[in-house]
């Protein structure tokens, strides 16, 4: 904390509480938060930044458990310097700090179909980076490429194709802030996305916690796919249904709870800390490892210091 940092334009705060941050309202301070006023702020600051100080992107804090002794380094989070939505010729170019759903609905108002995107939660930096998907549709179906600032400031447009995208996977390197995307996107009627967007809505919303404090999605599917919506979707592989089938439906741990809803939201139900939403979450691992033997992983990411 002694450590002298570069001068940016934008809000460089030292010791900063997290948990305000985040959708789990969890986690300790980050040493610095920084808050860069655009990309070039970014890279300047990254350029000049002690490459031995770690660095954490971070979104909405969607799919994130920051641990109860906080982060060490620099978390950077983009704001609205980076939230641009523009919609040419079949193409959708999202700033990183866009949200999903916004997106969705600027391509439908465009014609251009990226509905799937429109009942994930968080921002496109976070959806590139886990390769979102739903509906039998992720990211990697549409995503041209990627703009990108290195840890040493340099800036790169990354393809598709090298970011190697797989089920919540994608290969960016170590401490580089990814700050557009580029989507191909199918032609559609306004009115017949938009419908199409509602209807998914409300599927979601019949299913799943939409109004507790979760962060999504806790576990992967050991399927390596997910849920398709369509009739013919199995759900043997399902994470849900594995921590169903171990009667850890509505557990509670502290202030965690797995959602009674749907088993594979961890909620924070009653004043919980990341201590025990991570404890909750290894025992649901354990638990369905005895009783399937599958080894769920986590899907929501989790960091800091105890």
């Amino acid at each position: 904390m002694t450590q002298t940092l570069p001068t940016p334009r934008g809000a460089l705060t030292a010791n900063r509480p997290l948990a305000d941050l985040t959708w789990l309202r969890v986690g300790g301070p980050a040493d610095w938060l920084f808050q860069p006023a655009d990309q070039g702020d970014l890279a300047d600051f990254l350029r000049d930044l002690d490459p031995a100080l770690p660095v954490f992107a971070m979104g909405v804090g969607s799919n994130l458990i920051v641990r109860d002794g906080g982060i060490r380094g620099v978390v950077i989070r983009l704001g609205r310097g980076f939230n641009g939505i523009a919609c040419e010729g079949g193409i959708v170019t999202a700033g990183a700090a866009a949200l999903d759903a916004h997106v969705a609905r600027r391509a439908a108002q465009a014609g251009l179909d990226l509905t799937f995107l429109r009942t994930i939660p968080g921002s496109i930096g976070g959806a590139v980076r886990m390769n979102a998907g739903c509906y039998g549709s992720y990211v990697a179906d549409h995503l041209i490429s990627v703009r990108a600032v290195a840890r040493d400031g340099g800036l790169h447009d990354i393809a598709a194709a090298d970011l190697r995208l797989a089920y919540r996977h994608s290969e960016i390197p170590e401490g580089w802030i990814v700050t557009e995307a580029r989507f191909r996107a199918a032609p559609g009627d306004p009115a017949k996305l938009e419908a199409r967007m509602e209807e998914q809505l409300a599927r979601r919303d019949a299913s799943q916690p939409t109004r507790e404090r979760s962060a999504g999605s806790t576990f992967r599917n050991p399927a390596g796919f997910s849920s398709t919506g369509r009739a013919d979707d199995s759900h043997e592989l399902k994470a849900w249904s594995l921590i169903d089938a171990a009667g850890l439906r509505g557990h509670r741990l502290g202030g965690a709870q797995m959602s009674e809803k749907h088993p594979n939201f961890l909620l924070n139900a009653d004043g919980a800390t990341a201590a025990d939403l991570e404890e909750l979450g290894e025992l649901v691992r354990a638990r369905v490892r005895d009783t399937s033997g599958h080894e769920l992983q986590w899907e929501v990411i989790r960091i800091g210091q105890p």
